[in-house]
């Protein structure tokens, strides 16, 4: 098994070369009350923040503006933790490794289920949805354990990606919330549809993805 002191982060991220300086540069003037735990709670509260105006969108959609301000700090406090614990040189690599990622599993699910929540997408094929990036996300921690590779993005698209794409779609319905909410075909919304390419995509991405690791592995003979 990997020492998890030593595992290789690949972050390949279209907007990396942008979000890294972006970080060193806030992690040099926080003040000093504010530590990674600190801000991985900032990430627990935006995740609340999400779910709650997902859900209540479907009062108005004025509260997808909540949400997005709920992406900004979920960002903030999800990305900059880390980048603090290492600036200052307090790392704690178990701790901050278990509770980062058990963090982001609570995340994943309200973020994804206050989706279902909202009169965008149906609550069962976002369950679906949720289930695929589960499955993603065990396959990265597996393979963090088994050699040591910490894969955070997939292809070009890491987290800040997928908040920056989500919170361009909730303008987008903002704008045009007719579009969105009509049926194309018999209850179902063209959300509804990339939902369940998405749940596809994902499960597929994951039985690919293993399956060549596995492959890899026992041609090692490990």
């Amino acid at each position: 098994m990997a020492d998890i002191k030593s595992h290789k982060r690949v972050n390949d991220m279209l907007l990396g070369p942008l979000e890294r300086p972006a970080l060193q540069w806030l992690a040099a003037r926080m003040p000093a009350w504010v530590t990674p735990d600190v801000l991985t709670g900032i990430g627990v509260i935006a995740s609340i923040m999400i779910f709650a105006g997902y859900w209540l969108s479907n009062q108005s959609t004025w509260w997808l503006w909540f949400v997005n301000l709920g992406f900004v700090l979920s960002w903030f406090g999800d990305s900059l933790d880390g980048t603090l614990a290492r600036y200052r040189k307090i790392e704690r690599p178990k701790f901050g490794f278990y509770i980062d990622h058990t963090v982001d599993a609570v995340a994943e699910f309200f973020t994804i289920i206050g989706i279902g929540l909202s009169p965008f997408l149906r609550l069962d094929i976002a369950a679906f949805a949720l289930i695929g990036y589960l499955m993603m996300s065990v396959h990265v921690y597996v393979r963090t354990c088994v050699d040591g590779v910490f894969k955070i993005s997939y292809g070009t698209v890491g987290p800040t990606e997928m908040r920056a794409i989500i919170m361009l779609v909730n303008t987008a319905i903002f704008f045009a919330p007719e579009f969105f909410l009509r049926e194309l075909t018999a209850g179902l919304m063209p959300f509804d549809f990339i939902g369940i390419a998405l749940a596809i995509g994902l499960t597929l991405a994951f039985l690919i993805a293993s399956t060549k690791q596995g492959i890899v592995l026992a041609k090692e003979g490990k």
